[in-house]
Order: C-alpha cells, then structure tokens, then sequence
C-alpha cells in the first residue's frame, strides 16, 4: 500500500484552526498511529532494509540492519565487495576497503552520531521524553506543496531535527538535522515518501538524503524490508572482539 508524497496544502485559513487545536504530543501520537501504533512498532525486534543507492551516476546495492536495543549495520555494496559502518550500541566501527583497507577501524563519537541515530529502531518521536530529547512545535511549513506540522526535536547529544509531519496523513515527509560534528555544525536534510506497510507497520521506501539547500541528493530506493527476522549480535559489534 503506497503513500503518495505529494498532496494539495490546506487552504492558509485553515492553518489557525488547526495548528490551535494540536499540541505538540498529540500531533506525535497521531504520528505514532499513523506508522501502525505503539504495539506494532515495539514488536518490531530487529529490521532489515535492502536497495539500490544512487549519486549522481555512482550506483551500488545497500543492506540496513537493525536490532533492538540500539545496534545497527550498514553495508555499500558494489561488485561483491561491501564497505561496512556499525554500532554495536556502545561504540561505532567501519570496514572501509575500497581505499585497500580490509581492517576494521573505530569510528570517533562524532562519526557515530548518524548511526546512534539511525540505531534508535522505533524512532527518536517515540518515548522521547525517555530519551531526554525535548520536542517543540514551532508551526507550520510546506513540503512540495504539502502541508506539515513543523516539530523541533532537540536531542540529548546537542543536536537538533526539524520534523515535517504531513498535516493529512501524519506521517513524516522530511527532517533537517542540525548536527555538530568537530565544533562545525552540519545542516543535513532527508525526505521521505512511497510508504508501504510490513507487518502493520509503515516504512518510506524511497528516501533523498543530502546538505540542507543543495539540488544534489543522495537516494535510497527501497525494495525489501524484512522485520523479525534472525540477526545475531556479532553482526553488529566489531571484528576482533575489540568493541563490546
């Protein structure tokens, strides 16, 4: 079952009226419904994601893979050979060997945070309070023509997410990050669109990735999305027993 991305924006007078009568948490809980509910996405023990990547004319295949609590693997995949980045839910790793390096090598926590992020497999919106994140809900804004609620996530690292929550569907059709990495801070943007429901449970299966005002994106093109599924701890944690 698709979501279509692009929808007719509410009229501007219908703003008032409806930014007035939701608060910030009922318009996460109605996100969190939206997705499939609280129940399913808990149930959800571990998740795989596989695709095509493409920017600008590089292509290659891509495997995600999640497992609660806070472990996930992400793989590039180009003739057979795969570039690695992990985090075991303690420390985050890489195998980079298109560069003639096969070892694996620790990454810095700054170089983690993308994948701290991404590990969190129910998502930052949800139980954020127990994250010690702070969610605020700043108004509203357009995305391709669409109407969303603009919620700012401010996130126990430092950083921050702007949440475009499409005012109709409620589910999320972008979100900018603001993220700090070695004193600079990085202005990041992801949209997201053609969701399909796995297990009861909504995925975006076509993602654009990319600096925030750049015409240049990375995209993701989903094709399968497993949930359940085996997945053992040693895939996530560091070769040679170094990150535990």
């Amino acid at each position: 079952m698709v979501h279509t991305l692009r929808r007719l924006a509410f009229a501007a007078a219908v703003f008032p009226v409806v930014f007035s009568a939701q608060t910030v948490d009922e318009i996460i809980a109605k996100n969190i419904q939206a997705r499939g509910g609280l129940e399913k996405i808990k149930a959800v023990e571990t998740r795989r994601a596989t695709g095509k990547f493409s920017a600008g004319s590089f292509r290659a295949e891509f495997v995600q893979e999640n497992k609660r609590p806070n472990k996930i693997r992400e793989e590039m995949i180009i003739q057979g050979m795969a570039a690695t980045q992990a985090y075991d839910g303690k420390k985050g790793w890489q195998v980079q060997p298109f560069g003639g390096r096969r070892d694996p090598d620790l990454l810095s926590a700054d170089d983690t945070k993308s994948l701290v992020e991404e590990a969190d497999i129910d998502g930052q919106l949800v139980d954020y309070k127990n994250k010690d994140h702070r969610a605020e809900l700043v108004g509203h804004d357009s995305v391709e023509g669409t109407d969303c609620y603009k919620i700012k996530l401010s996130l126990a690292n430092g950083d921050v997410c702007y949440y475009y929550i499409d005012a109709d569907s409620f589910l999320d059709l972008k979100v900018e990050t603001e993220r700090n990495i070695r004193g600079t801070v990085h202005y990041e943007e992801t949209l997201y669109g053609d969701y399909e429901e796995i297990n009861g449970v909504y995925y975006p299966f076509a993602i654009e990735t990319g600096t925030k005002g750049e015409p240049e994106h990375q995209r993701y093109t989903v094709e399968k999305v497993q949930v359940n599924l085996p997945l053992s701890d040693a895939r996530f944690s560091m070769p040679g027993g170094v990150a535990k």
